[in-house]
């Protein structure tokens, strides 16, 4: 399986201009062979906590048909993120299309403490069926959380996705504990993060991958946009800057 993870730029708020490099992305990905694409948190809104309400989608929404197209089109599952409305505030979701089939999602389920007072958590993990794979999504801060891969790995994962809006000192964090993970569960792990402009931060980019023996197999720069790819068979990466 040859998987893409996308580095990208969103413009804040602009949701409309975010679909586009989304779309722009999901092409090259399919392109270069891939049979999935995943995007970083909040890719589809830019992670920004006070606009989330006002930008949160229902799941139903038709503004995100264009990207079930693409995937029945191109056969490729894609992974983006966005506001999802809940039963009080929005919730931090994955929206997932996978050729042929219905939309799902998956829910962040643990919040940073920065997070409560404007998102409200999800409740059930799921995993991606790719091909032979299990693929496991965790949002940002629950996946530094070792009871959030614990349960991953008990469900039958055997991928694990970080999709992350992370500062340098979160990247930081990050490099370390992921490559444990990978070692304990003998399990490949990637992360996915974007560049630019966050809420009060900036974000580090430097979307990565280890193997499941938990080295660092590649990485992208921290203002660089584009594309890592990973074979799963060949245990490869290689990259393309866009």
């Amino acid at each position: 399986m040859k998987i893409s993870l996308a580095q990208i730029k969103p413009v804040k708020g602009n949701t409309e201009a975010n679909l586009a490099i989304h779309k722009n992305y999901i092409r090259q990905a399919a392109q270069a062979g891939s049979d999935c694409v995943f995007f970083p948190e909040l890719s589809i809104t830019s992670y920004e906590s006070a606009l989330a309400e006002q930008l949160a989608m229902k799941e139903g929404d038709t503004i995100l048909d264009e990207l079930q197209e693409l995937s029945n089109q191109l056969s490729i599952s894609i992974g983006v993120g966005m506001p999802i409305a809940g039963r009080k505030k929005p919730k931090i979701g994955m929206a997932i299309f996978q050729p042929l089939q219905m939309r799902h999602y998956y829910f962040k389920q643990q919040l940073h403490s920065d997070e409560f007072p404007f998102f409200e958590a999800g409740e059930q993990q799921v995993l991606i069926p790719v091909k032979n794979y299990q693929i496991a999504p965790a949002i940002c801060y629950e996946s530094l959380q070792p009871d959030h891969s614990e349960n991953a790995y008990q469900l039958g994962a055997n991928l694990y996705l970080a999709s992350v809006a992370k500062s340098q000192q979160g990247v930081d964090k990050a490099m370390a504990y992921f490559s444990s993970i990978a070692r304990k569960y003998s399990i490949p792990v990637m992360m996915v993060n974007c560049i630019g402009p966050c809420d009060d931060f900036e974000a580090a980019g430097q979307t990565a991958i280890w193997s499941n023996e938990g080295n660092l197999i590649e990485q992208l720069g921290n203002k660089q946009e584009g594309l890592l790819f990973y074979e799963t068979d060949k245990d490869k990466a290689s990259t393309l800057l866009i």
